[in-house]
């Protein structure tokens, strides 16, 4: 006789592996649909390539079901070659279970968060699943958003020039910060150098759409906020000159020297672990990696 989804005869959470990728994709496709089949494709291709530090999952857990795909959550493990002290940062994203099998939801999450050395990142938790991820030992790190408009403040650097993130700058700069830029350059996102006679800073964005509407960026990295802040005009003129003059930057009020407006509570990010993360920092995240 046929076991029933409500009655599981075996359950188990394990590594997502090469073949498993067509049904994580169906699973996922269904459970944010909004973002269809394609998108899951790529990201799972994305994942595939990229470098995943030794002795962790590759593309995260499944709950496997009868020998089934019921439940997945995907992790974006990487070690920052610009971190000196070669900290781990994992991102949980696109945890989804079918609705069969919620009950064993548990079962899944507990091997993803084992790692003690690791800080994990939830950086897009719908507001139902807020309460959960907090009861995990997720924190927020920032509550919201700013949307700026760049190009109306006042501060400028009459000296900066903007150079493409695929030229070489002329400046000084950190090989690491070029590598960054490379491949989040692959990813898609638009990445530039503000360069000064003192050396050059990186700026990753990625495009997206305001309500799904107005065209805008978000930040991905930018050294700290205040060089955002320092470069806000130059950097203003480019976006707008690209058709995208406006700016989201996550962040816990508004953005001393930018011209905009906060949105309290939108797009909150947490973290759990030893390492509280950068604000202006979503590098390696699927932010960047699979798009918004």
């Amino acid at each position: 006789m046929a076991v029933s989804k409500s009655s599981p005869s075996k359950i188990r959470a394990r590594q997502i592996i090469d073949a498993d990728i067509p049904a994580v994709v169906d699973l996922l496709a269904k459970g944010f649909s909004r973002r269809g089949r394609p998108y899951w494709q790529r990201a799972l291709e994305r994942l595939e390539r990229h470098p995943t530090p030794a002795k962790y999952p590759k593309y995260g857990y499944a709950l496997e079901v009868d020998g089934r795909i019921g439940g997945v959550v995907l992790l974006i493990f990487t070690t920052p070659r610009a971190n000196a002290n070669r900290v781990t940062w994992c991102n949980v994203s696109a945890w989804y279970v079918d609705p069969a099998y919620r009950a064993y939801a548990t079962i899944l999450t507990y091997p993803a968060l084992t790692h003690k050395d690791v800080t994990y990142l939830n950086i897009s938790p719908a507001k139902h699943v807020q309460p959960i991820i907090e009861r995990q030992g997720f924190v927020r790190y920032t509550d919201g958003q700013f949307l700026a408009f760049p190009l109306l403040s006042r501060a400028e650097d009459t000296q900066t020039r903007i150079v493409s993130g695929a030229e070489h700058p002329d400046s000084r700069f950190d090989q690491a910060d070029r590598d960054l830029v490379r491949s989040h350059l692959e990813y898609g996102c638009i990445g530039f150098w503000c360069v000064t006679s003192e050396r050059a800073y990186p700026f990753l964005f990625v495009p997206r759409l305001v309500r799904r509407v107005v065209p805008c960026v978000q930040l991905i990295y930018c050294p700290s906020i205040e060089d955002l802040v320092r470069f806000a005009r130059p950097i203003g003129r480019f976006l707008t000159l690209h058709g995208r003059p406006l700016l989201l930057v996550d962040s816990n009020g508004p953005v001393a020297g930018l011209i905009g407006h906060y949105f309290a509570g939108r797009s909150p990010k947490y973290f759990r672990g030893p390492n509280r993360p950068r604000v202006g920092d979503l590098t390696y995240t699927e932010a960047a990696i699979f798009g918004i």
